[in-house]
């Protein structure tokens, strides 16, 4: 079992190397704001497990058992994110807190996670739900227990 910050490393790495087809070091440092010193440490203990190949000066590469949990990691990132973004947590705070929410959720409620946001992307229309949850994050106050009132009925959730 790897530690959340070894994910984060191969994260980091997966994403760095699909840019620049490799990662330095220095890379690393800024991708994860931790000091190189650091990235040596860890690359090296990653080197000795076998999730990356490091050499000095030429920078680190992932082996497909790196690049599996890697893409992995990444792909729990995503859900997460693309979730936080539909329910209207702006895109710097759903990026942030997808990256710790990443690593301690089970692994089936990542899966629910990801069903309902490939649910909610292929849906044919916005989704009225969602419009609903849009109005009530601005007004305090579901749209359907506004109409219910109007026609003079009290909502069953009410107080």
């Amino acid at each position: 079992m790897l530690s959340r910050k070894a994910e984060d490393y191969l994260e980091a790495i997966l994403n760095i190397s699909e840019k620049k087809g490799y990662a330095k070091i220095r890379d690393i440092a800024l991708a994860l704001n931790v000091k190189p010193s650091s990235v040596v440490e860890m690359v090296k203990r990653l080197n000795d497990r076998g999730f990356v190949n490091y050499r000095k000066y030429d920078g680190v590469t992932l082996t497909p058992e790196g690049e599996e949990i890697g893409r992995a990691v990444w792909g729990r990132h995503v859900t997460i994110r693309t979730f936080l973004e539909i329910i209207r947590v702006p895109e710097p705070i759903a990026n942030k807190d997808a990256c710790i929410i990443e690593h301690e959720l089970e692994a089936k409620t990542i899966q629910q996670i990801k069903n309902l946001v490939e649910f909610v992307k292929i849906a044919p229309d916005y989704p009225q739900w969602l419009e609903h949850f849009e109005m009530f994050c601005e007004t305090g106050v579901h749209p359907c227990c506004e109409e219910e009132k109007r026609k003079g009925k009290k909502h069953r959730f009410s107080s």
